[in-house]
Protein backbone atom coordinates (compact mmCIF):
# COMPACT_ATOMS: atom_id res chain seq x y z
CA UNK A 1 0.00 0.00 0.00
CA UNK A 2 1.35 3.87 -1.21
CA UNK A 3 2.33 5.71 1.86
CA UNK A 4 0.78 9.35 1.87
CA UNK A 5 3.06 10.57 4.34
CA UNK A 6 6.61 9.48 5.62
CA UNK A 7 8.13 10.69 8.63
CA UNK A 8 11.68 9.79 9.27
CA UNK A 9 12.96 11.29 12.70
CA UNK A 10 11.41 14.38 12.87
CA UNK A 11 12.10 16.96 15.31
CA UNK A 12 10.81 20.51 15.78
CA UNK A 13 12.10 23.02 18.63
CA UNK A 14 11.76 26.61 19.16
CA UNK A 15 15.14 28.01 20.90
CA UNK A 16 15.00 25.38 24.07
CA UNK A 17 12.01 24.44 24.15
CA UNK A 18 11.52 20.75 22.11
CA UNK A 19 8.26 20.14 20.68
CA UNK A 20 8.58 17.33 18.49
CA UNK A 21 11.53 14.82 19.11
CA UNK A 22 12.73 12.67 16.92
CA UNK A 23 9.43 10.91 15.69
CA UNK A 24 9.44 8.62 12.71
CA UNK A 25 5.91 7.03 11.13
CA UNK A 26 4.21 6.36 8.15
CA UNK A 27 0.59 7.07 7.02
CA UNK A 28 -0.69 5.11 4.33
CA UNK A 29 -3.48 5.72 1.65
CA UNK A 30 -6.98 4.56 2.15
CA UNK A 31 -7.00 5.22 6.25
CA UNK A 32 -8.94 6.85 8.73
CA UNK A 33 -5.88 7.65 11.12
CA UNK A 34 -6.07 9.17 14.64
CA UNK A 35 -3.57 11.43 15.92
CA UNK A 36 -4.20 11.60 19.64
CA UNK A 37 -2.79 12.82 23.21
CA UNK A 38 -3.13 15.71 25.34
CA UNK A 39 -2.81 19.34 24.88
CA UNK A 40 0.45 19.99 24.08
CA UNK A 41 1.81 17.13 23.40
CA UNK A 42 2.73 18.29 19.68
CA UNK A 43 0.07 16.97 17.74
CA UNK A 44 -0.81 20.34 16.02
CA UNK A 45 3.11 21.35 15.15
CA UNK A 46 3.24 17.60 13.61
CA UNK A 47 -0.02 18.60 11.61
CA UNK A 48 1.49 22.04 10.21
CA UNK A 49 4.66 19.99 9.34
CA UNK A 50 2.99 17.90 7.69
CA UNK A 51 0.93 20.60 5.46
CA UNK A 52 4.05 23.13 4.87
CA UNK A 53 2.95 25.44 7.32
CA UNK A 54 6.19 25.20 9.42
CA UNK A 55 9.82 23.77 8.94
CA UNK A 56 11.16 20.76 10.69
CA UNK A 57 14.23 21.65 13.10
CA UNK A 58 15.77 18.08 11.86
CA UNK A 59 14.51 14.91 10.04
CA UNK A 60 12.60 14.18 6.77
CA UNK A 61 9.01 14.78 5.80
CA UNK A 62 7.43 13.34 2.70
CA UNK A 63 4.10 13.76 1.39
CA UNK A 64 2.88 12.06 -1.78
CA UNK A 65 6.58 11.37 -1.47
CA UNK A 66 7.57 15.06 -1.90
CA UNK A 67 8.88 18.06 0.11
CA UNK A 68 5.48 19.35 0.96
CA UNK A 69 7.29 22.66 1.46
CA UNK A 70 5.83 25.19 -1.45
CA UNK A 71 5.40 22.27 -3.37
CA UNK A 72 2.09 23.24 -5.06
CA UNK A 73 1.87 19.53 -6.71
CA UNK A 74 1.21 17.90 -2.94
CA UNK A 75 -0.42 20.59 -1.16
CA UNK A 76 -3.01 20.60 -3.95
CA UNK A 77 -3.80 17.34 -2.40
CA UNK A 78 -4.15 18.44 1.11
CA UNK A 79 -6.92 19.74 2.92
CA UNK A 80 -5.89 21.23 6.38
CA UNK A 81 -9.05 21.91 8.33
CA UNK A 82 -7.91 23.64 11.52
CA UNK A 83 -9.39 24.27 15.17
CA UNK A 84 -8.71 28.07 14.92
CA UNK A 85 -9.54 28.41 11.57
CA UNK A 86 -9.82 31.99 9.77
CA UNK A 87 -11.51 33.87 7.17
CA UNK A 88 -11.48 37.03 5.81
CA UNK A 89 -13.63 39.63 7.73
CA UNK A 90 -15.83 40.02 4.96
CA UNK A 91 -16.35 36.46 4.26
CA UNK A 92 -19.82 35.14 4.10
CA UNK A 93 -20.52 31.15 4.60
CA UNK A 94 -21.29 31.01 0.54
CA UNK A 95 -17.67 33.04 0.08
CA UNK A 96 -16.04 30.30 1.76
CA UNK A 97 -17.44 27.44 -0.48
CA UNK A 98 -16.87 29.74 -3.44
CA UNK A 99 -13.19 29.92 -2.77
CA UNK A 100 -12.85 26.31 -1.11
CA UNK A 101 -13.93 24.97 -4.69
CA UNK A 102 -11.34 27.24 -6.58
CA UNK A 103 -8.36 25.21 -4.46
CA UNK A 104 -10.11 21.63 -4.08
CA UNK A 105 -9.81 19.81 -7.18
CA UNK A 106 -12.22 17.13 -5.81
CA UNK A 107 -14.68 19.71 -4.86
CA UNK A 108 -18.17 18.57 -4.73
CA UNK A 109 -20.35 21.84 -4.74
CA UNK A 110 -23.64 19.59 -4.96
CA UNK A 111 -22.60 17.49 -1.92
CA UNK A 112 -21.51 20.91 -0.14
CA UNK A 113 -24.70 22.34 -0.10
CA UNK A 114 -26.02 19.43 1.00
CA UNK A 115 -23.55 19.65 4.09
CA UNK A 116 -24.72 23.24 4.98
CA UNK A 117 -28.31 22.11 4.86
CA UNK A 118 -27.21 19.40 7.14
CA UNK A 119 -25.83 21.73 9.83
CA UNK A 120 -28.22 24.34 9.13
CA UNK A 121 -25.92 27.13 8.04
CA UNK A 122 -27.05 30.74 7.09
CA UNK A 123 -25.33 31.03 3.68
CA UNK A 124 -25.41 34.55 3.67
CA UNK A 125 -24.29 35.24 7.45
CA UNK A 126 -20.60 36.60 7.47
CA UNK A 127 -18.61 34.23 9.17
CA UNK A 128 -17.13 36.35 11.85
CA UNK A 129 -20.74 36.72 13.29
CA UNK A 130 -21.43 32.64 13.36
CA UNK A 131 -20.98 31.34 16.56
CA UNK A 132 -18.73 28.47 17.59
CA UNK A 133 -20.05 24.97 16.80
CA UNK A 134 -21.43 26.73 13.30
CA UNK A 135 -17.71 27.96 12.92
CA UNK A 136 -16.74 24.17 13.04
CA UNK A 137 -19.23 22.96 10.64
CA UNK A 138 -18.24 25.36 8.28
CA UNK A 139 -15.14 23.66 8.89
CA UNK A 140 -16.57 20.29 8.61
CA UNK A 141 -17.85 21.36 5.22
CA UNK A 142 -14.75 22.19 3.29
CA UNK A 143 -13.06 19.10 4.72
CA UNK A 144 -15.69 16.71 3.29
CA UNK A 145 -16.45 18.40 0.44
CA UNK A 146 -13.03 18.81 -0.92
CA UNK A 147 -12.40 15.05 -1.32
CA UNK A 148 -8.91 15.79 -1.06
CA UNK A 149 -6.93 12.85 -0.95
CA UNK A 150 -4.83 13.56 2.41
CA UNK A 151 -7.74 15.32 4.49
CA UNK A 152 -6.52 16.83 8.13
CA UNK A 153 -9.12 17.59 11.01
CA UNK A 154 -7.65 19.21 14.19
CA UNK A 155 -10.27 19.39 16.77
CA UNK A 156 -13.40 19.60 14.26
CA UNK A 157 -16.14 19.01 16.68
CA UNK A 158 -15.16 22.50 18.87
CA UNK A 159 -18.56 24.02 20.00
CA UNK A 160 -21.02 20.87 18.54
CA UNK A 161 -23.68 19.68 20.36
CA UNK A 162 -23.90 15.99 20.68
CA UNK A 163 -26.59 15.45 17.99
CA UNK A 164 -23.94 18.02 15.61
CA UNK A 165 -20.73 15.57 16.21
CA UNK A 166 -23.24 12.43 15.41
CA UNK A 167 -23.92 13.64 11.73
CA UNK A 168 -20.41 15.00 11.17
CA UNK A 169 -18.99 10.98 12.21
CA UNK A 170 -22.05 9.31 10.04
CA UNK A 171 -21.42 11.76 7.11
CA UNK A 172 -17.72 11.55 7.22
CA UNK A 173 -18.29 7.85 7.32
CA UNK A 174 -20.96 7.44 4.57
CA UNK A 175 -18.54 9.74 1.87
CA UNK A 176 -15.30 7.77 3.13
CA UNK A 177 -16.88 4.57 1.92
CA UNK A 178 -18.06 6.02 -1.31
CA UNK A 179 -14.73 8.12 -2.09
CA UNK A 180 -11.70 6.62 -0.13
CA UNK A 181 -9.25 8.44 0.67
CA UNK A 182 -6.63 9.54 3.33
CA UNK A 183 -8.11 10.94 6.39
CA UNK A 184 -6.11 12.31 9.95
CA UNK A 185 -8.54 12.48 12.81
CA UNK A 186 -6.55 15.16 15.42
CA UNK A 187 -9.35 14.64 18.78
CA UNK A 188 -9.86 14.40 22.32
CA UNK A 189 -13.13 12.81 21.88
CA UNK A 190 -11.42 9.61 21.91
CA UNK A 191 -14.24 7.65 22.44
CA UNK A 192 -16.78 8.98 20.07
CA UNK A 193 -14.34 8.47 17.34
CA UNK A 194 -13.14 5.07 18.03
CA UNK A 195 -15.16 2.92 15.87
CA UNK A 196 -14.27 4.15 12.90
CA UNK A 197 -10.62 4.89 13.64
CA UNK A 198 -8.43 2.60 11.17
CA UNK A 199 -4.84 3.64 12.97
CA UNK A 200 -3.95 5.24 16.13
CA UNK A 201 -0.81 6.95 16.67
CA UNK A 202 -0.35 8.61 20.13
CA UNK A 203 2.11 11.63 21.04
CA UNK A 204 3.05 12.67 24.20
CA UNK A 205 5.34 15.42 25.33
CA UNK A 206 6.48 15.34 21.68
CA UNK A 207 7.06 11.60 21.36
CA UNK A 208 5.72 9.43 19.92
CA UNK A 209 4.45 6.56 22.37
CA UNK A 210 1.98 4.11 20.32
CA UNK A 211 1.54 3.51 16.43
CA UNK A 212 -0.22 0.69 16.13
CA UNK A 213 -3.67 -0.84 13.65
CA UNK A 214 -7.03 -0.13 15.86
CA UNK A 215 -7.77 -3.44 15.28
CA UNK A 216 -4.87 -5.00 17.25
CA UNK A 217 -5.10 -2.32 19.53
CA UNK A 218 -8.38 -2.96 20.43
CA UNK A 219 -8.44 -5.48 23.63
CA UNK A 220 -4.82 -4.39 23.90
CA UNK A 221 -5.49 -2.77 27.39
CA UNK A 222 -7.35 -4.33 30.52
CA UNK A 223 -8.05 -4.01 34.22
CA UNK A 224 -7.63 -6.80 36.93
CA UNK A 225 -8.84 -6.01 39.95
CA UNK A 226 -8.85 -8.14 43.38
CA UNK A 227 -7.08 -8.50 46.49
CA UNK A 228 -3.46 -6.52 46.50
CA UNK A 229 -1.72 -9.94 46.65
CA UNK A 230 -3.38 -12.09 44.30
CA UNK A 231 -3.83 -9.24 42.24
CA UNK A 232 0.39 -8.84 42.36
CA UNK A 233 0.85 -12.76 41.56
CA UNK A 234 -1.13 -12.67 38.37
CA UNK A 235 0.49 -9.44 37.03
CA UNK A 236 3.67 -10.27 37.40
CA UNK A 237 5.87 -10.38 33.92
CA UNK A 238 2.79 -8.27 32.75
CA UNK A 239 3.51 -4.34 31.33
CA UNK A 240 1.55 -2.53 34.18
CA UNK A 241 0.79 1.01 32.82
CA UNK A 242 -1.51 2.25 35.54
CA UNK A 243 -2.38 1.04 39.18
CA UNK A 244 -4.41 2.16 42.03
CA UNK A 245 -5.08 0.46 45.27
CA UNK A 246 -8.36 1.09 47.80
CA UNK A 247 -7.84 -0.13 50.98
CA UNK A 248 -6.76 -3.90 50.34
CA UNK A 249 -8.04 -3.82 46.70
CA UNK A 250 -6.09 -2.69 44.07
CA UNK A 251 -6.86 -1.97 40.30
CA UNK A 252 -4.20 -2.86 37.70
CA UNK A 253 -4.27 -1.95 34.09
CA UNK A 254 -2.35 -4.11 31.71
CA UNK A 255 -1.00 -3.56 28.58
CA UNK A 256 -1.19 -6.74 26.36
CA UNK A 257 -4.07 -9.40 25.12
CA UNK A 258 -5.17 -11.79 27.32
CA UNK A 259 -5.23 -15.58 26.53
CA UNK A 260 -7.76 -18.31 27.89
CA UNK A 261 -5.64 -20.08 30.21
CA UNK A 262 -5.05 -16.19 31.70
CA UNK A 263 -8.41 -15.82 31.88
CA UNK A 264 -8.94 -19.43 33.49
CA UNK A 265 -5.79 -18.34 36.26
CA UNK A 266 -7.91 -14.90 36.98
CA UNK A 267 -10.93 -16.84 37.83
CA UNK A 268 -9.49 -19.30 39.68
CA UNK A 269 -7.86 -16.80 42.31
CA UNK A 270 -11.43 -14.56 42.10
CA UNK A 271 -10.07 -11.91 40.29
CA UNK A 272 -12.39 -9.64 37.82
CA UNK A 273 -10.84 -8.89 34.17
CA UNK A 274 -11.90 -5.41 32.78
CA UNK A 275 -11.51 -4.47 29.23
CA UNK A 276 -10.76 -1.02 28.51
CA UNK A 277 -11.75 1.72 26.15
CA UNK A 278 -9.40 3.57 24.13
CA UNK A 279 -9.36 6.39 25.60
CA UNK A 280 -8.60 5.00 28.92
CA UNK A 281 -5.94 3.30 27.77
CA UNK A 282 -4.41 6.40 25.82
CA UNK A 283 -5.02 8.01 29.04
CA UNK A 284 -3.14 5.82 31.07
CA UNK A 285 0.11 5.62 28.27
CA UNK A 286 -0.07 9.80 28.48
CA UNK A 287 -0.09 9.61 32.45
CA UNK A 288 3.47 9.19 33.27
CA UNK A 289 5.67 9.87 30.56
CA UNK A 290 8.54 7.87 32.56
CA UNK A 291 7.55 4.79 31.28
CA UNK A 292 6.73 4.91 27.79
CA UNK A 293 7.73 3.11 25.08
CA UNK A 294 6.33 2.83 21.63
CA UNK A 295 4.08 0.38 20.60
CA UNK A 296 3.92 -0.71 17.25
CA UNK A 297 3.00 -3.93 14.79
Amino acid sequence: MNNVVEVNRLAKSYGDVTAVTDISFTIESGKIYGLLGRNGAGKTTIMHMITAQLFATSGELKVFGEDPYENAQVLNQVCFIKESQKYPENYRVIDVLEVASLFYRNWDAEYAHSLVKDFQLPLKRRVKKLSRGMLSSVGIVVGLASRSPLTIFDEPYLGLDAVSRSLFYDRLIEDYAEHPRTIVLSTHLIDEVSKMLEHIIVIDKGNLILNQDAEALRGRGFSVVGPASKVDSFIEGKEIIHQEAIGGMVSSTILGSIVMEERKQAEELGLELVPISLQQLVIHLTKDHSNKRVVQI
